[in-house]
């Protein structure tokens, strides 16, 4: 009887402190386990206990079921006075998908943000109200950074951002690329056109992560001079390595201009556009679709094409491959239509945005900050897509959660 409670007392403390017996599996089968395992399981698996915590930690570079085509949505909330981030997991079963809400250690200092952009399970955050702050934040570990301001300031300044991990390299990059009117305080450097104020000088500066990082070594770069004015929004679309960007249009050259911005070179280079109607105005954007550079063309009445680049680089190789007709939600049939002043993100008053291929060939779409819809293209069919806890108004980013940090990146393309 005594050996018998002895052996009960051993179980029971071999079950807490030692995993159940996991860590004694091989690495290969243990990644395999967390590979079909949502990443918000295994994130919750960080806190079951000191053994399986050092497990996730020597594993939790494996990619999760979150993948490109069976991403997690990151729903940014424009609250007033202070933002919220939520997501969805569409790795789970349809019928399991709850919204919920992260908690953000640093919504004391930086109560409004905006997101510049999502990259291998890291996210990069500006301060929306001041543009002085930047921190760099993995949603499913808690992990946060502040990243250092820049020793270059201006005092009217416009901004744009872009965020990029480059697989060879093994390099998370933040660009800024500034456009100011200069030091003195007369007009010098600055000009409005068509009713709005116009910046002569730019500056792009550049700030390096990687397992290589230090305190001392983590600072800002400038690369001179921005050889292009590009429209006030981040980087649009990380393809092959290449951050793109789409230029303004100028008094007497009114073509825009598609531009990637190289992050192993950090050297700026136009792509060529496919040959469509309407890439001279604002009614197109830029995004990658299963690993190809595509850009959505817009037409009336929310109708859209999506041209999509099967051979990065050849002009060629642009095929209209979606058409999207009209839809209008059932969400959005209550007319309660926010003022768009309201939303900092609107898009500049398109009804919808196209967010990226599921694995099951539809596509994700979201219309008005309010509604997620999947449209499959062989049937011409479309489904709103009803989850619990959806916030009221949000704009999506596509988002592959990970264990990683900037200093142990993972390749999830």
């Amino acid at each position: 009887m005594a050996s018998e409670k002895s052996f009960k007392k051993r179980k029971i403390t071999d079950d807490v402190d030692g995993g159940g017996g996991l860590e004694s599996l091989p690495g290969d089968i243990i990644a395999d386990i967390f590979s079909r395992l949502p990443i918000s399981s295994i994130a919750r698996l960080m806190f079951v206990c000191r053994s399986w915590r050092s497990i996730l930690t020597q594993h939790g570079r494996v990619s999760s079921s979150s993948s490109p085509t069976k991403p997690c949505l990151l729903l940014h909330c424009d609250s007033p006075i202070r933002n919220g981030l939520h997501f969805l997991d569409l790795s789970e079963e349809e019928k399991r998908i709850k919204t919920k809400k992260f908690t953000l250690r640093f919504e004391s200092s930086m109560p409004e943000f905006d997101v510049v952009g999502s990259c291998n399970g890291l996210l990069c955050l500006s301060d929306s109200l001041y543009n002085d702050s930047l921190y760099l934040y993995n949603p499913f570990t808690t992990n946060s950074l502040e990243l250092p301001e820049c020793s270059n300031k201006y005092h009217d300044q416009e901004l744009v951002f872009g965020f990029g991990f480059h697989e060879m390299t093994k390099e998370y990059k933040v660009l800024k690329i500034v456009y100011f009117r200069g030091s003195s305080s007369s007009n010098n450097g600055i000009y409005r056109g068509r009713g709005r104020i116009q910046y002569k000088q730019s500056e792009v500066q550049i700030l390096t992560l990687s397992s290589k990082t230090t305190d001392q070594s983590l600072s800002w770069r400038s690369l001179g001079k921005a050889p292009y004015k590009f429209v006030k929004r981040s980087s649009e679309a990380l393809v092959n390595g290449r951050l793109h960007f789409v230029t303004r249009p100028r008094r007497h050259v009114p073509d825009r201009k598609f531009v990637s911005f190289d992050l192993e070179d950090e050297e700026f280079k136009e792509i060529p556009k496919p040959d469509c109607g309407g890439l001279n105005r604002t009614n197109h954007r830029l995004v990658n679709l299963k690993g190809c550079l595509s850009a959505v063309v817009y037409g009336n009445y929310g109708k859209l094409d999506i041209w999509v680049m099967k051979t990065y680089g050849v002009k060629e190789s642009w095929g209209k491959e979606y058409s999207i007709g009209t839809y209008l939600p059932k969400g959005l049939k209550q007319n309660l239509d926010r003022p768009m002043w309201i939303w900092k993100n609107a898009e500049n008053g398109k009804v919808v945005r196209v967010l990226c291929l599921l694995e099951n060939g539809e596509i994700l779409l979201e219309y008005k900050s309010r509604v997620l819809v999947a449209y499959d293209p062989k049937l011409g069919k479309f489904k709103d897509l009803l989850f619990h806890g959806l916030p009221n108004w949000f704009h999506t980013v596509v988002h592959v959660g990970t264990l990683s940090w900037f200093d142990t990146p993972l390749n999830l393309w």
